[in-house]
């Protein structure tokens, strides 16, 4: 017997004004005012600023303005450096870069809620007929689980910072989203068209972040036709053209790389060898992290989902517990058995997640939902308490403990009211209590209401986080003053300078410094930037006596990392 019975009033849909609204004040903060942070954000960027103002071979040949970054692939790259030809001149490159992130996070979400939604309304996924009817209409019923599913994926804490990112991450986990859509189309009506969609969102994969997750999904997808008991003659076709035609779209890449070879080399053999190091034996060190950082990096997905596979376990070959159980599984599996995971990776399993977090909240009890409802009110107010707590401090000097906590984190950061981001703050935060008086005062027995609070809590924290904080984390986390002091103390004339920076460091002093970097060619140059660690013994580096000091510097929330000019005494090379 099917675990659901509920009635129409349950089904009432998110208004969509309310809806967009929520997807838009998510995604919004963070991406506007934000410089590039000093990690992995900083040098995507970097490569696809290379791009949007380098040459052809720079589109063929991801590089940090010279320095070479082919183990990905080059996807997001183009979208990030198309998004600053066309919007660049208007929205600054940052940003125009970011319009491609926005575009990303669209893509994820609208798949999500489309593959939830051909789910519920599928007959097996319906609710129990009541005795005297009312039960929900089969599209009402879709409706409110997509709903619901795309506020539990917005509500996961493991999303929020990554899905504002200019990296490969979070267009992966769209394109996987996309992907398990076409795959719930293509088990809801095999066809050629279909399986060729499905073959689209693969070789689209594949081009974002390599070819072993692809390959896993097309394994995940053949092992749904299994325990569907779809024909299997039909399903190996149809696998074989889906594969056949993400491999021609990976070859739009591949080919003009291997006939023009950029750069004169070949950026292949690198991808190919970062692919196949994704693949290995794991380790129990990566199985005990997989666990510690899934915990609140999937909440609060995972209690949902872990409560549907108990509550649909007697209906194990639906198509709706099938299809997101059967990619949980193979994104955990390739997560474990990475040799050297991220915590990107873990993007991969929010979508199936997700999906069943939703149908896991047909069956939850109402104690349960209002547990976690009164859990998110109080644990998410009293965050956003202490944020205002800790704003108002840095402003005035009191309470004096949080106002020294927070100014001894940026040493020679002083703090300025931004009357523009103080209204932002306030109007979400009176947001915020609004709908807690709504959910408290009303009631409502709509199945979204269990996630309403969460999701709408994470994006008040967010917003707060970037207003009335963000000049603190553009200090923290980004290069742009020290990058600019270096330029101001090169040589006059200097063309080329060779450094041991990082890939984040070297996008950050390119773009606001300007400064030179020698290319792809890794040619010597007479002026070098030498990046070490001022404490560390192990990291500190001389050039050599052949090397004249020009300048020292640092960024001032870092006591450690240091940052040197050199200059070439004589002509002779390394």
């Amino acid at each position: 017997m099917k675990p659901v019975r509920l009635p129409a009033a349950a089904t009432r849909t998110l208004p969509r004004w309310a809806f967009f609204a929520l997807g838009l004040l998510y995604i919004l903060p963070g991406l506007i005012g934000r410089e590039p942070w000093k990690n992995d954000d900083a040098a995507s960027f970097g490569v696809m600023w290379t791009m949007a103002h380098g040459s052809w071979q720079d589109w063929l040949w991801p590089n940090v303005a010279g320095m070479s970054m082919t183990d990905e692939g080059p996807l997001a790259f183009w979208l990030g450096a198309l998004g600053i030809k066309l919007t660049g001149w208007a929205l600054g490159d940052v940003m125009g870069a970011r319009v491609a992130t926005l575009g990303i996070f669209l893509l994820g979400s609208m798949s999500l809620w489309y593959a939830t939604f051909n789910l519920g309304r599928r007959p097996e996924a319906q609710p129990l007929r009541l005795a005297f009817g009312g039960q929900p209409e089969p599209d009402d019923f879709g409706r409110t689980l997509a709903d619901a599913a795309v506020l539990i994926y917005l509500g996961c804490l493991g999303l929020l910072v990554h899905s504002h990112e200019t990296t490969a991450e979070p267009l992966q986990t769209s394109l996987l989203a996309f992907s398990l859509y076409r795959s719930v189309r293509y088990m809801e009506l095999p066809s050629l068209r279909n399986a060729a969609l499905a073959g689209l969102s693969l070789g689209l994969l594949t081009l974002a972040r390599g070819w072993v997750v692809p390959v896993a999904l097309v394994v995940a997808l053949f092992a749904c036709t299994r325990f569907l008991a779809l024909p299997a003659g039909r399903s190996l076709r149809d696998m074989a053209f889906a594969v056949a035609l993400a491999a021609g779209v990976t070859a739009l890449w591949a080919v003009p790389v291997l006939l023009a070879r950029p750069y004169g080399q070949v950026p292949l053999a690198a991808w190919m060898a970062w692919n196949e190091s994704q693949i290995g034996l794991g380790s129990l060190e990566g199985v005990r992290a997989f666990f510690r950082v899934g915990v609140w990096f999937f909440w609060p997905a995972w209690p949902f989902a872990a409560w549907a596979v108990y509550a649909w376990r007697r209906q194990s070959n639906l198509l709706h517990i099938v299809v997101p159980t059967t990619f949980v599984t193979v994104a955990t599996l390739l997560v474990l058995l990475n040799p050297a995971p991220e915590q990107g990776q873990l993007l991969m399993l929010l979508p199936p997640l997700a999906i069943m977090a939703a149908f896991g909240l047909l069956t939850m009890k109402r104690g349960a939902i209002n547990a976690i409802d009164w859990f998110s009110v109080m644990v998410l107010t009293l965050c956003a308490a202490v944020i205002w707590i800790f704003y108002y401090a840095q402003l005035t000097g009191w309470p004096a403990k949080p106002a020294h906590n927070v100014l001894k984190l940026l040493p020679g950061f002083t703090p300025e009211m931004n009357w523009l981001s103080l209204l932002v703050g306030l109007c979400a935060t009176a947001g915020w209590f609004v709908l807690v008086h709504w959910r408290l005062s009303r009631r409502p027995a709509v199945l979204w209401r269990a996630v309403v609070l969460s999701s709408g809590g994470l994006i008040l924290i967010w917003i707060l986080l970037m207003t009335l904080f963000l000049p603190n984390v553009n200090y923290s986390k980004s290069y742009a003053t020290v990058a600019r002091q270096a330029a101001a103390a090169l040589p006059a004339g200097t063309d080329c300078v060779q450094s041991n920076v990082t890939p984040a460091q070297r996008a950050s002093f390119a773009f606001f410094g300007k400064i030179p970097f020698n290319g792809v060619e890794n040619r010597a140059c007479k002026v070098m930037l030498l990046q070490d660690s001022i404490k560390d013994r192990a990291r500190k580096q001389q050039p050599g006596s052949q090397w004249r000091l020009l300048w020292e510097g640092q960024r001032a929330s870092d006591r450690s990392e240091r940052f040197r000019i050199f200059q070439r005494r004589t002509d002779q090379t390394d």
